[in-house]
């Protein structure tokens, strides 16, 4: 993938970091674009398969969570505020300044139609990093403050982008409200860090990202968030071999790191 965008077009860069094209819009999602190598108490395997420079210009980033590295590091960070626009959690936009705007769970801001541009609208969503019954951080969260994203739009695709969510309740009332998802970027890995939450995981396994697929009734699952740090535990053969144990082989929208994702659905 480079700078020319695709009508709808989905591309993971490494780790969490994956481009959103849709009707005219390109977005990118928790950018981590540093080198390899140890970024506080987590090791960065290998970088980004397609650099910062390379996706010229963004509309928006989102952010779901702002205080993990494997989700927004130094290079990520200083993308996002070159970006015109950040959409994260109220704690992080708080500490992101001016650009960032928080939006609370279930709260919707509509990118009016410009140009090229139609209008998307941009929904915050229920995430939980790590276990429902999780040690809680100061203000309740497990772990930390964290939130997902769909993007919807007249007569495109729902895209549902999970952001670090281990727990299925959030997938079931992200479906119950949204309906079938069209698209469905899921961060999954099975991380796990010693230490925190008892070495439990604090996104989705392979196993119960094939149950979330299930539950969303995705047309098309995306995974990201497997490669490129040493505390994923699992990684594509490992979400291949679920996807076939459930049957849903079919819906695994899998390709080479920078690489386009061109779903075909639409509503």
């Amino acid at each position: 993938m480079n700078a020319s965008r695709q009508p709808i077009g989905i591309s993971v860069l490494g780790g969490p970091t994956t481009v959103v094209d849709l009707a005219g819009w390109r977005f990118v999602i928790d950018p981590t674009f540093d080198e390899p190598g140890e970024h506080g108490h987590l090791i960065k395997t290998a970088g980004p398969a397609v650099g910062p420079s390379a996706l010229g210009s963004v509309d928006a980033v989102l952010i779901s969570h702002d205080e993990h590295l494997d989700n927004l590091d130094v290079e990520g960070r200083r993308f996002a505020l070159d970006a015109p626009r950040i959409l994260t959690n109220p704690g992080a936009a708080l500490r992101l300044g001016s650009s960032a705007q928080g939006l609370a769970q279930w709260e919707s801001i509509d990118l009016a139609a410009d140009g090229d541009r139609s209008v998307v609208t941009v929904q915050a969503v229920p995430a939980v990093h790590g276990p429902a019954d999780g040690d809680r951080d100061g203000s309740g969260h497990v772990t930390c403050e964290t939130t997902g994203f769909v993007l919807t739009g007249d007569g495109l695709p729902t895209i549902y982008l999970s952001g670090d969510n281990a727990s299925l309740e959030a997938v079931t009332d992200i479906a119950d409200r949204s309906g079938p998802i069209d698209v469905a970027v899921l961060f999954v890995g099975a991380a796990r860090v010693p230490g925190r939450q008892d070495g439990r995981l604090l996104t989705l396994s392979s196993a119960r990202a094939a149950a979330a697929a299930e539950v969303l009734r995705a047309k098309v699952v995306i995974p990201a968030h497997a490669d490129g740090w040493a505390h994923f535990t699992e990684g594509v053969e490992d979400i291949q071999r679920a996807f076939s144990d459930a049957g849903i082989s079919k819906v695994l929208g899998l390709a080479a790191l920078g690489t386009w994702v061109v779903p075909t659905t639409k509503r």
